[in-house]
């Protein structure tokens, strides 16, 4: 089961997971960007286009591929950045990229995985390739986001009715969580980078404020804890240290410990391999443990997101080295 098929299970639990938050991201701050230029209105116009494409910037920036983008694009417009980001084939991180590797594994696992799973991921692979970047602009991008949404959310429900709790399912698992702790801290940490140019305490911050919370879907929940204390270190709190949203930093690292801890493994070496990452994972959630919302609201130069995101990086390169063969499956 080890190496190629862990890998390739692995690595379908991140790419599904990896495009629906990349959709989440998208659309979200694609339409506070719309919202704001309809607020300004006429000053919209006369906004700079360096105001504009620092704007675009931020979706880029928080997808961690501005280094990519430049090199293709250059210039950040709506246009290039809204194609980048979901059907550009070239962009290994764009939706179309991300379920065509998730369909890629599945299919290379369709022996030991529900006909299910291949039904729905190969369903949304076929919907999203015949999606042109004229129909995202001509309609409406909100609905094309919310689409993406209800496939993942299919291709979860899929899973968790009809996988059992094997190996199988822990690898994917583990995929996910991981992806979705780093996709948090990558969330908070371009919020961070927009506070240098927007004061937090000035109005102008509370579309930004609202744009981390909508980022993960936790608006909502957000508001059942804190009523209308929208506020920095209130929305650091929530998406770090909250044990029960489930996309909260220490709701993932605690899922993500659990599912590693449950593969069985029956080779002593690799064993203790797999005893040292589970430990990893424990300093990793230590970390998050001694953390206040004080350290949180201080954390102007962004030291504790970024050392944490390193943290997980660093726990997807011990997955490589512990349990796959590198470049045997689409990772």
């Amino acid at each position: 089961m080890l190496n190629r098929n862990a890998e390739a299970l692995f690595w379908i639990g991140r790419y599904m997971e990896r495009a629906e938050n990349h959709a989440r991201l998208v659309d979200v701050h694609y339409h506070l960007q719309i919202d704001k230029d309809v607020v300004m209105g006429g000053d919209a116009e006369a906004a700079s286009e360096s105001d504009s494409a620092a704007k675009w910037m931020r979706i880029v920036d928080a997808l961690g591929s501005r280094e990519a983008y430049e090199g293709q694009y250059g210039a950040y417009t709506e246009r290039d950045v809204l194609f980048y980001t979901t059907l550009d084939r070239d962009n290994p991180n764009s939706l179309v990229s991300c379920v065509s590797h998730a369909r890629g594994n599945v299919r290379s696992l369709r022996e030991k995985l529900p006909s299910e799973l291949w039904d729905v991921v190969n369903g949304c692979y076929l919907w999203l390739r015949e999606k042109r970047p004229d129909e995202l602009l001509g309609e409406s991008p909100h609905q094309f986001f919310a689409r993406i949404k209800e496939w993942m959310a299919l291709f979860l429900g899929v899973s968790a009715s009809v996988m059992p709790r094997e190996n199988e399912w822990h690898f994917i698992e583990c995929g996910r969580f991981l992806e979705r702790a780093e996709n948090t801290l990558r969330i908070i940490r371009s919020a961070e980078q927009a506070v240098s140019q927007e004061k937090w305490d000035t109005s102008g911050s509370y579309s930004f404020l609202q744009a981390v919370l909508r980022s993960v879907g936790g608006y909502q929940a957000f508001r059942r804890y804190y009523a209308d204390g929208i506020a920095v270190q209130s929305i650091m709190e929530f998406v770090v240290l909250n044990k029960v949203f489930p996309r909260s930093l220490q709701f993932s690292l605690h899922m993500l410990d659990d599912s590693l801890g449950r593969i069985e493994l029956q080779d002593k070496t690799l064993r203790a391999e797999h005893e040292r990452m589970i430990r990893q994972i424990g300093k990793v959630k230590a970390d998050i443990a001694c953390l206040e919302r004080e350290d949180l609201a201080i954390d102007s130069e962004g030291m504790i997101v970024t050392h944490l995101l390193k943290a997980t990086q660093q726990l997807g390169t011990m997955f490589a080295k512990t349990f796959f063969r590198m470049g045997e499956a689409s990772a």
